[in-house]
């Protein structure tokens, strides 16, 4: 009696396609007689073969499913999985294919798009904020300028590649249990472009291509930040075949601020006040990225406090006509040494400090400012 399909293949018959199929490549990959040991591989092979045959096909599956052999045995008893193709599963496996299957030198010969390119770019702080124009150099490859990219030296072409007869590979055939097989190389001597220079470019050595430099002026749009990529299409490598270029990314790293650190759209700053500026409140100027400004600080400011100076911060990068805000960080400064002036200020001061600000406490303070330069 035939054993069952699913069984051969070692999967259940709730398997997918691609189970399905990826239990194939295994098992082909074993049993195959060109390459297995095995003593009955020849055997085996036919009836993973047969297995597969019935079970990528979704309507011999579901007769095998209803009626078992009997819904898929051709005329002879033999199964009719002889038109099945086959040909990209060996074509992986093994690097051959059947004759119908597909023309690798077409595959090999379309246009491919060019590779991509990376360049880092260096902002100030203030640039990245409100965008800039950069110059870059830009090294790649371009069309050769002495042969226009044929890569043969000027008043000769390339020839047509008599071991692959233009074709671009090569192939053989072998005879094999499942019939005639090919495979299919790519042709050494033209290395798959089906045809060879005899007397190459001197400039570009029969590449075609040739290393060129270029200045190109790039704008930078305001709100960028360390890890941003501008993609300038069309600026990377060329095509291949007459493929369209690649695309070149501007990497964007910001050098850090003397003052500043950035959070998303908001700018941070940290001030040092005294404690008197802290206790009676104050008004001072703060460095922003459009210049300084007044910034007023509340009486009773506590250590840690943040002020917001509202649209001082960073244009969003999608939306330039949004800025965040200036988020100024409050740190309030003890003194680690004393004037003796200071010193009795601060005595008269712990003696009459309460819960609330009197007056006396606040002649104290204001005196306390004017000592500590507030």
């Amino acid at each position: 009696m035939p054993r069952d399909y699913y069984e051969i293949l070692g999967v259940p018959r709730t398997a997918s396609e691609s189970e399905i199929k990826s239990a194939f490549r295994n098992l082909a990959r074993k049993y195959h007689p060109d390459v297995s040991q095995e003593p009955d591989a020849e055997e085996r092979f036919k009836e993973i073969n047969e297995a597969y045959a019935v079970l990528s096909d979704s309507e011999k599956r579901a007769a095998y499913d209803r009626f078992g052999h009997a819904g898929v045995q051709g005329a002879g008893g033999v199964p009719d999985w002889t038109t099945v193709d086959f040909s990209d599963i060996f074509e992986d496996l093994f690097g051959f294919g059947f004759g119908f299957g597909r023309s690798s030198a077409r595959t090999r010969n379309a246009p491919r798009r060019g590779a991509d390119m990376r360049y880092r770019i260096h902002l100030t702080f203030e640039e990245a904020v409100f965008g800039c124009e950069k110059e870059i150099e830009i090294t790649r490859d371009e069309r050769c300028s002495t042969c226009g990219g044929s890569g043969a030296k000027p008043g000769t072409s390339p020839t047509r590649c008599s071991t692959c007869n233009g074709q671009g590979e090569v192939r053989r055939s072998r005879q094999t249990i499942l019939g005639s097989m090919v495979q299919v190389t790519t042709c050494p001597s033209c290395g798959g472009k089906g045809e060879v220079i005899n007397t190459p470019c001197p400039t570009c050595r029969g590449r075609g291509l040739e290393r060129r430099t270029r200045k190109k002026v790039v704008a930078i749009p305001p709100g960028v930040d360390t890890g941003t990529q501008i993609r300038l299409s069309g600026e990377g490598q060329p095509g291949n075949n007459g493929g369209p270029p690649g695309n070149l990314y501007l990497v964007i790293q910001v050098q850090p601020h003397k003052y500043f650190r950035r959070r998303d759209d908001d700018i941070l700053l940290d001030l040092n006040i005294n404690i008197a500026q802290a206790t009676l409140g104050d008004e001072v100027r703060v460095p922003t990225v459009d210049g300084d400004a007044i910034l007023r600080i509340p009486a009773g400011t506590q250590p840690g406090k943040v002020i917001r100076m509202r649209g001082k911060g960073v244009p969003n990068l999608h939306n330039n006509s949004h800025r965040g805000d200036q988020l100024v960080v409050i740190n309030v400064e003890i003194p680690r040494e004393l004037t003796p002036e200071q010193r009795e200020i601060f005595q008269q001061l712990a003696e009459s400090l309460g819960t609330e600000v009197t007056p006396q406490e606040r002649g104290f303070f204001d005196r306390l400012r004017e000592v500590l330069g507030g």
